[in-house]
């Protein structure tokens, strides 16, 4: 007997209320395991964006909600982050059946981090130098001086779908935080999550603080990005799409933070211990079916010890499980969707064009109980060279290109040959030649011994074209100010005034 699911309605959350998109119109949101429905979301258009960002600047501008206490946003703050813990069970449900991440993984992980994050902020607001008093200067004269970080207005939020409602809490926590207000674009693969989130904040903060509209990029993204009331914009997704908000940003001068793709290389040198450094290789490359930006997904490897690398690589790599991610069991989920499934494919059959050679995976498989759904075999490539396509482009799937190098500079040189700079890896007993390698190597984050282990008390961010500022940590929370100078002059007479004779030099003051 087939048991049919009510298949859940989605509005649009606008102003502390759930609205319908004036047009009517939905869309329809999959499963990536299955293929099958899950829920019918509100397709936004301008109109619905334009009553968004009108409850967003009402609610900064008419309400107390930028001028409240470090402390007791604090408060705020920790009370979203036991929210989001209270309602843990559904998000990860949402999350799991829209993205294809593993419930291994989101539970363990996506959760306790958004947690973690939203009390993070709330320890850094309270400690946060929202104003510095100046020395008073010999020049020009005598006065006070003060610098004041203020929030800088209403923040359109445009997040990706590979970790969806993890990536929204990157910068709805630091916004909220200082004390702006925000409209979120999701993706429209993975909606969910986001307004599920957006419901949990909402009862925390005055109505209009938090918003989200979903729907194509092409208008409800575009319209949020175009718009004069929009103050700041933070993306999270392809370079390509970067440059575009970019030069949509322009045309208002817009506040822009900007985390985009990557390329990041992994580098094992000849000392690594090898029984750390091969899982830690395929971890920092298949988690999230290699759906990450920051993926290690250019395996630099020494001549010497190539053959044994990649023999190790390919053993480990087939104990990997795929199947639903709804499994606990489960080690590899599915790709988001036929289309970037096709992409992958794609790649992998260039790269046998241009010479790599496939040692391990390489296909599209069928998993029992999900055949309908978007699966691609963890995939290795050897004799990779560093001009290949496959080594050039970013694929967002699980395949790992393994390049031979011959010494630690040839390897570095490689390694920062890229137009992207978002992660790196080294992996050695060594920790001066880490530290040493870590200083040469062009990226936002380096780990050593290790990857993706991101934290909420440190900076995350590119260089290059991999994007503009930096997110989590201190850091984070001053591109959601503007600095302010307050200038008090302490002399009370005009012609004592340094500037008075400037102008006035033939003037007789009595």
């Amino acid at each position: 007997m087939t048991v049919q699911v009510e298949v859940q309605t989605f509005p649009l959350f606008i102003n502390g209320e759930w609205q319908q998109a004036k047009s009517g119109e939905t869309f329809e949101v999959f499963n990536p395991a299955t293929g099958n429905v899950v829920a019918r979301v509100a397709r936004a258009g301008e109109e619905d964006v334009e009553l968004a960002i009108k409850a967003a600047r009402d609610a900064f501008d008419k309400t107390d909600w930028k001028n409240m206490k470090p402390k007791e946003r604090a408060k705020v703050l920790n009370a979203i982050g036991h929210g989001i813990a209270e309602h843990a069970e559904e998000l990860v449900y949402l999350e799991t059946i829209s993205s294809g991440g593993t419930v291994r993984r989101v539970s363990s992980n996506d959760v306790l981090q958004m947690v973690d994050l939203f009390n993070t902020m709330a320890k850094f607001v309270k400690e946060y130098p929202f104003s510095e008093t100046l020395p008073s200067p010999p020049f020009p004269g005598p006065a006070h001086n003060f610098i004041w970080r203020e929030p800088i207005g209403v923040c359109a939020a445009i997040t990706p779908w590979n970790m969806p409602m993890l990536i929204a809490t990157w910068k709805i926590a630091p916004a909220l935080a200082m004390g702006n207000t925000g409209v979120i674009k999701p993706a429209s693969f993975t909606p969910l999550t986001t307004l599920k989130l957006a419901e949990i904040i909402s009862k925390f903060v005055p109505p209009g603080v938090i918003n989200v509209v979903t729907g194509p990029g092409a208008e409800v993204g575009e319209a949020l990005v175009r718009h004069p009331k929009v103050d700041k914009v933070a993306f999270t997704g392809s370079t390509e799409v970067g440059r575009s908000i970019m030069a949509l940003a322009a045309g208002t001068i817009k506040n822009t933070t900007l985390e985009l793709g990557g390329k990041s290389p992994n580098i094992i040198l000849e000392d690594a211990d090898l029984d750390i450094a091969v899982p830690g290789s395929l971890f920092g490359v298949f988690l999230h079916s290699g759906q990450l930006c920051e993926s290690g997904t250019r395996l630099f490897v020494p001549d010497k010890l190539h053959d044994e690398i990649v023999d190790r690589l390919v053993s480990l790599t087939k104990t990997l499980k795929p199947g639903n991610p709804l499994d606990l069991a489960t080690d590899v989920g599915p790709v988001i969707s036929k289309k970037q499934k096709e992409s992958i494919l794609a790649y992998i059959e260039d790269a046998k064009r241009d010479g790599a050679t496939l040692v391990c995976g390489g296909n599209e498989i069928t998993v029992e109980g999900c055949e309908n759904g978007h699966f691609i075999e963890p995939t290795i490539f050897t004799n990779v060279t560093n001009d290949m396509k496959i080594a050039r482009e970013e694929i967002f799937g699980p395949v790992l290109s393994v390049i031979r190098y011959s010494n630690i500079d040839e390897a570095i040189e490689m390694a920062n040959d890229t137009i992207y700079g978002l992660a790196a890896g080294v992996w050695t007993r060594d920790v001066n030649k880490a530290y040493d390698a870590a200083r040469k190597l062009q990226a936002g984050v380096v780990w050593i011994n290790d990857w993706h282990m991101l934290r909420n008390d440190a900076p995350f961010g590119g260089y290059k074209q991999s994007g503009i500022g930096r997110e989590m940590g201190r850091h984070s929370l001053d591109a959601y100010t503007q600095l302010k100078h307050v200038h008090t002059s302490m002399v009370p007479e005009a012609h004592r005034k340094t500037w008075y004779q400037l102008l006035f030099s033939n003037t007789n003051q009595s």
